[in-house]
């Protein structure tokens, strides 16, 4: 099936202009054009842009995600380069998640905290006070201790 660059940018909740600009910087090197110079969408196309924003949303830098695809063009020779990329992504996807564990866990404590607030009507209370203890503070760490016990 073929879509044009409007239609592939509500597929991909992307703008036009970003399309462009990953089709100016090679990122899509097997888009087709009219003879006029439209670019013309395949689904092939949208596979590559679905790889693009997994890339991209692991922090890999356009660039590199160019490089990526160059591997992907030259064929078996590239493999290992390729493996080693992904398991690069894979640490960083994995550490990502771990930080944003970390800032739910931070989260739900204070609507925890905030919901008690509220039903009492100040934060001046002993059950809140109890709840910034060594012991019912997310991970049982000072740091992170001191800063869900701060009133923020």
């Amino acid at each position: 099936m073929e879509y044009t660059i409007g239609e592939v940018a509500k597929i991909m909740n992307l703008s036009v202009p970003t399309l462009r600009y990953y089709d100016k910087e090679g990122l899509l090197p097997l888009l087709e054009r009219t003879e006029r110079g439209i670019r013309r969408f395949n689904d092939n196309d949208i596979s590559w842009l679905n790889m693009i924003e997994c890339l991209k949303n692991t922090g890999m830098q356009i660039k590199d995600i160019k490089t990526f695809f160059e591997g992907y063009v030259e064929g078996d020779s590239s493999i290992e380069k390729r493996y080693k990329m992904f398991l690069e992504r894979k640490a960083e996807a994995e550490k990502r998640i771990e930080i944003l564990q970390k800032s739910l866990e931070l989260i739900n404590y204070k609507c925890n905290y905030y919901k008690t607030a509220l039903e009492a009507g100040t934060t001046d209370i002993p059950e809140l006070q109890q709840a910034c203890s060594e012991h019912d503070a997310p991970n049982n760490h000072k740091l992170f201790k001191d800063v869900v016990c701060k009133e923020y």
